[in-house]
């Protein structure tokens, strides 16, 4: 399958099939943003974030394969 999803809040956007506990599979839309994404951080946003979490609920609600979606920061932006 591949992803058609494009934003320009979103980086990138990848399927990620995952499998539950019974086998079966399902497969998620994995979305990287730069994006702060903690709202107790003076960088988070609620307007942008509100804004691309739409456009991913409405694109995973157009796509029947999808079982859900997962909103990340990039590896880089992550605090050590």
């Amino acid at each position: 399958m591949t992803v058609d999803f494009k934003h320009p809040l979103a980086r990138k956007a990848k399927i990620w099939t995952g499998k539950s506990r019974d086998g079966t599979e399902q497969q998620y839309l994995l979305v990287v943003t730069t994006l702060e994404l903690k709202a107790n951080r003076e960088a988070f946003r609620p307007k942008h974030v509100d804004r691309l979490t739409k456009a991913v609920e409405d694109f995973v609600a157009a796509t029947p394969e999808i079982a859900g979606y997962m909103l990340v920061n990039r590896p880089k932006d992550w605090d050590a």
